[in-house]
């Protein structure tokens, strides 16, 4: 009869406990967990005591997951993907609407100020996905349509101020507790000045951090004659600032031109004001990101990689 696999016989130098898991994978014990039960994903074994334990295999499958639900599929689709790898048209068609679907049903939430049924519909995705893939495909969205719904009249300010104050209050609580190694750059991050709307930054800083870099955040309407000493105090290797769509400043160009020449390390400036005031950025020797932050932390790591 085969031994027992536990955590202390030699057999078990090949599987690994769940800690470690989250650990490789980024991923909380909670998903992992949701993952096995509701839809069969992975299969660890268990131990005498009942503890899950997981094999190579387990955590290269759990890889190509959170790559898949980076793309957008939803997890009820991952795990037939995975097994028997569809046709990848379908698969897309039904991606949208899952997804689609999530923000309809937050907009009516949201419209109904019905923070219980927001607070499960942001939970139940958190459960399922890892919070960068929420926040590009479920949160990011929801504000632009937020903002779409207001500027149409179909909304309120009312609305989005509601739902504002509730993912300002998520992402900041998420944001403080997280702890992941920190093996990125360390980055100064603060919005603009006079610039109120500091969602986006706080999207940025989170998933920055998730993604392995360390955030000094300062927040919203920072001056930005403070930010090189600041910078240097902090040992940071670079400022990042956002701005959203609609800023407007009119003493922004010399102010940034100014902060960049004593700045002792890159001045980065990311959201939609970066999309429609990139040479007033460039002509500053500030660096434009754009509105697509996964791309732009990958945009950072690398300019900061070259120098």
């Amino acid at each position: 009869m085969a031994k027992p696999i536990t955590e202390t016989t030699p057999e078990a130098t090949d599987l690994y406990p769940i800690r470690t898991v989250c650990s490789i994978t980024g991923l909380n014990p909670v998903t992992l967990r949701a993952w096995e039960r509701r839809y069969g994903l992975i299969k660890p074994r268990r131990t005498p005591k009942g503890h899950r334990l997981y094999t190579q295999f387990d955590i290269d499958r759990i890889n190509e997951a959170v790559r898949l639900l980076d793309r957008g599929i939803p997890i009820s689709q991952v795990r037939q993907i995975l097994d028997h790898r569809q046709e990848q048209g379908a698969v897309q068609k039904e991606t949208a609407g899952h997804w689609v679907r999530h923000i309809d049903d937050m907009l009516h939430a949201i419209g109904m100020f019905d923070e219980h049924r927001l607070d499960a519909l942001y939970n139940e995705a958190l459960s399922l996905y890892p919070v960068d893939t929420v926040t590009r495909y479920l949160m990011i969205p929801l504000l632009h349509e937020l903002g779409l719904r207001w500027a149409s009249a179909e909304g309120s300010i009312a609305e989005e101020h509601y739902f504002g104050v509730f993912l300002r209050n998520k992402l900041g609580a998420r944001f403080h507790h997280l702890r992941v190694p920190q093996t990125g750059p360390r980055l100064l991050a603060a919005c603009l000045p006079r610039e109120s709307h500091e969602i986006g930054l706080l999207i940025f800083s989170l998933m920055a951090k998730i993604h392995g870099c360390s955030i000094v955040l300062l927040g919203a309407n920072m001056p930005l004659t403070e930010l090189p000493r600041a910078a240097r105090r902090a040992r940071c290797h670079a400022i990042v600032l956002a701005g959203s769509k609609g800023y407007d400043y009119p003493q922004l160009p010399p102010e940034l031109k100014a902060a960049v020449l004593e700045s002792p390390v890159p001045v980065f400036v990311g959201g939609g004001y970066s999309v429609h005031a990139r040479d007033v950025i460039a002509a500053a020797e500030a660096i434009p990101l754009g509105e697509d932050i996964p791309h732009a932390i990958k945009y950072i790591e690398r300019v900061l990689g070259e120098s």
